[in-house]
């Protein structure tokens, strides 16, 4: 795509184009552990690190457990509403970015919800809960929106 940069369009593009790299990473490292790890198996890599297959029904860190459709709605609320944020601030420096970011994360978890009925975790750190490629991109990409919104308010 040729659109000038700053515009609209190409803010668009790169959004769309960062979601699906998101989605597709996601999904392919969820597809190799799904193969290759059985639930509740621990492989420890080097550092903090470690890989365990567990599948989440709920929101975050398994919270709200259950209830599908209430999920689903809510994830393709929110793929709305980043929409509609990139839609009235296209033009606003890295807004794609974080558009990209929740909404490839929101897609990569949705496709899980819809065709498994859970989300796939496998990164887990310490104590906290397992977690995968889709939510790091989420919470990276709220992180840029709240960065975004407070050098708004400086300027």
């Amino acid at each position: 795509m040729s659109a000038p940069p700053g515009s609209a369009a190409r803010a668009w593009w790169l959004a769309g184009a960062l979601c699906g790299a998101v989605v597709a990473l996601d999904q392919a490292a969820k597809a190799i552990v799904e193969a290759e790890l059985v639930p509740g198996e621990q492989v420890d890599l080097p550092g903090p690190a470690g890989l365990t297959l567990a599948h989440n029904e709920g929101v975050a860190f398994g919270l709200a457990g259950g209830g599908d459709v209430p999920l689903i709605a809510f994830a393709l609320l929110a793929l709305a509403l980043v929409g509609v944020l990139l839609a009235r601030n296209a033009r606003r420096r890295w807004m794609w970015a974080a558009v990209g970011l929740v909404a490839g994360g929101a897609i990569g978890n949705l496709a899980d919800r819809v065709r498994a009925g859970a989300v796939t975790d496998y990164v887990e750190i310490g104590s906290w809960p397992p977690f995968n490629i889709a939510d790091v991109a989420i919470t990276a990409g709220v992180a840029l929106f709240a960065v975004i919104l407070l050098r708004e308010g400086e300027g």
